[in-house]
């Protein structure tokens, strides 16, 4: 399943060994972000280090994995789909997830419920993902 991961859904997989990390590493979903997530990483890297119930070793393993599991895409990639991703997606922070969505083919992976209020990508919370998948990580 291919799917645009939101920039939450990240930083609780790095965050603390749970289900949207164990889901995160699932060879069944193909990911992919925008590339400014990687500086987002940076940025916030000491307040994320605070927050995770990970040392510093696992959390730095991690976010290497990610840069190898996620495909980010760059923006001069998206640009032709920003247009309609701006009509179509309910938060206007979000419209980038939406360009990415329309330009792969892809459903969206975030817990925000309001993204759900249009019909033209398919949206999966972390709980849906754990429904279908749920014999792949237990």
């Amino acid at each position: 399943m291919d799917l645009v991961v939101d920039a939450n859904i990240l930083f609780a997989g790095l965050i603390k060994d749970g289900m949207t990390a164990k889901l995160l590493f699932l060879d069944d979903l193909h990911l992919y972000a925008p590339e400014f997530l990687l500086d987002e990483f940076s940025k916030h890297r000491r307040i994320l280090l605070n927050k995770t119930h990970r040392t510093i070793k696992e959390f730095n393993e991690i976010l290497d994995v990610f840069k190898w599991r996620i495909i980010f895409i760059p923006l001069d990639e998206i640009e032709h789909y920003l247009d309609k991703a701006d009509k179509i997606s309910p938060d206007p922070d979000d419209s980038i997830y939406f360009a990415i969505a329309l330009k792969i083919g892809a459903s969206i992976w975030t817990n925000e419920k309001r993204l759900k209020k249009q019909n033209h990508v398919k949206i999966y919370t972390t709980s849906d993902l754990i429904e279908t998948f749920k014999t792949s990580i237990e």
